[in-house]
């Protein structure tokens, strides 16, 4: 049974809260509403976490601020601005981009990373085709494109690109994202992020492939990585059981 969770709105942020303990801070990706992390949600939220996805402003910040640094530091008011200390991390696409990125700058607040089909090393992670306005059935294909299972890819998340692909202001944004990707690879940074990772990663993810995982665990100093079979980019969506699973069994080992 999945829980429906009421958007909270305090000050300039919006964000889902459930559960009590320490805090896994969760960040959507690209294309991903809050509801991709249903499932992680109810299940950590009654194992002693307090989950917090917060709305990331990748269409409301101005063209300039729209870029993977932006939303680092806007995650790192976000956290301040809710009084938390150490925090975990949890990113899909963008999300773990972001996270990696928040990482780098604000070592000291951040306890423990989860990265799961991240950018940050691999151009082609985001925006890739999605720049021609393109017709519903064009963009249907792209969107299950991001799964193993095209039955994931709902109505409801073919509409939800199909209208950012369509909105002109959302679209230039999206391209700013895509760019700003590239510019901030991460291949030189992750061997100084000594922040204990668990990388989950979808052995048939096509947007970004396992060998970005594979580079992930080689150039990042204290991390595994786990391997879910007949999956793509979204993990905690596609195969939330497993996913859940191996993540519960990481923190439990790591004593998180």
């Amino acid at each position: 049974m999945i829980k429906m969770y009421r958007l909270k709105k305090e000050k300039e942020y919006s964000y889902l809260e459930a559960g009590e303990g320490t805090p896994i801070v969760v960040l959507h990706g690209l294309m991903g509403g809050l509801s991709n992390f249903n499932a992680v949600s109810d299940f950590f939220s009654i194992k002693g976490y307090q989950i917090i996805i917060p709305e990331l402003p990748i269409y409301t910040m101005s063209l300039l601020k729209t870029n993977v640094k932006s939303f680092a530091k806007y995650l790192h008011d976000f956290i301040e601005f809710k009084g938390l200390k150490e925090v975990i991390l949890l990113g899909n696409s963008l999300g773990g981009h972001i996270g990696l990125y928040h990482t780098k700058l604000y070592p000291e607040k951040v306890k423990a990373l989860i990265i799961t089909g991240s950018s940050g090393l691999y151009e082609n992670a985001m925006g890739g085709g999605y720049t021609k306005r393109s017709d519903y059935e064009v963009i249907k294909k792209k969107a299950q494109d991001v799964f193993y299972d095209p039955e994931v890819a709902t109505k409801e998340i073919v509409d939800e690109v199909y209208e950012t692909v369509n909105d002109r202001n959302k679209l230039v944004k999206t391209l700013a994202i895509a760019k700003s990707a590239i510019r901030h690879n991460m291949a030189k940074d992750l061997p100084n992020i000594k922040t204990p990772t668990c990388i989950i990663w979808g052995k048939n993810d096509t947007v970004t492939p396992p060998e970005v995982a594979e580079e992930f665990n080689e150039l990042l100093p204290d991390s595994d990585l786990f391997w879910i079979d007949k999956c793509g980019h979204a993990a905690m969506m596609e195969h939330p059981e497993e996913f859940n699973k191996i993540l519960d069994k990481w923190l439990n080992k790591r004593d998180f």
